[in-house]
């Protein structure tokens, strides 16, 4: 195709592909570079003097009064597509001066941490390994808690979990449904077997001993501790220990 110059060539230039791809790379560099990412200078942003953030309370068997574990998050990069909610600070209190020492240097070390940025995670896993030499106690529900720590990491991975960090361990729909079938199946047997065991109690005896009120454990009474979710949960389902609370099973 002819192109006709009306006007005097003052100055030509030769186009290079390699450079218009190189300035194109830098301009996509330079984008990259204002995302904001959590690192340990990172501010509170100016005119924003609270948080977003949740306040848990942790109640244990040890002591009667509660901790409570707040957990302030920050937003970065608000209103783009890169935007993303990172936990920036935590606090715990409790009315027991005991704890005082430990408490203040762990929510400081993990406020470090939060800020530091990079994968923060790891955190609700180590908390939740630490075990008390006097022993843990069991929660409303049968889960078994080793230590105060340990509750104290469950709420920092709930909390991961609810901001989107960690991704959510549920069942499905399915799932639960197959367990709450087979839990009442096991549930109608123990009964069964239980009348049994009374009526041929009472006839060897002459007795009728009065009914016990059903317990208030949301598992059967035989449930032992499962290995995954250490929650008192685990039967024997079809020749398999099951655990009612989580799904796992030692037959896979």
């Amino acid at each position: 195709m002819t192109v006709r110059i009306d006007k005097k060539i003052v100055s030509y230039q030769v186009r290079d592909a390699k450079k218009e791809e190189a300035a194109k790379a830098e301009k996509s560099a330079g984008n990259k570079a204002e995302i904001i990412r959590m690192h340990e200078k990172l501010e509170r942003p100016e005119g924003m003097e609270c948080l977003e953030g949740a306040t848990y309370k942790i109640r244990t068997p040890l002591d009667d009064h509660a901790l409570y574990v707040t957990i302030n998050d920050i937003i970065l990069n608000a209103g783009t597509e890169h935007e993303q909610r990172r936990p920036f600070e935590i606090f715990i209190n409790s009315k027991n001066m005991d704890h005082f020492q430990w408490i203040v240097a762990l929510t400081r070390v993990m406020s470090a941490v939060f800020r530091k940025g990079g994968d923060v995670t790891f955190l609700s896993e180590e908390l939740q390994a630490v075990f008390d030499p006097k022993g843990g106690y069991f929660k409303p529900g049968g889960r078994f808690v080793p230590s105060i720590v340990a509750d104290i990491g469950a709420v920092v991975e709930h909390h991961l979990k609810r901001i989107g960090l960690l991704e959510p361990d549920e069942m499905s729909e399915q799932q639960q449904l197959i367990l709450e079938q087979k839990r009442a199946e096991f549930e109608a047997r123990e009964q069964q077997d239980s009348a049994e065991k009374k009526t041929l109690s009472d006839a060897q005896t002459g007795e009728v001993a009065a009914a016990g009120s059903k317990g208030e454990a949301s598992y059967p009474a035989s449930a032992t501790v499962c290995f995954k979710c250490n929650t008192k949960a685990m039967i024997l389902l079809d020749g398999c220990k099951t655990c009612l609370a989580c799904g796992y099973s030692k037959c896979g």
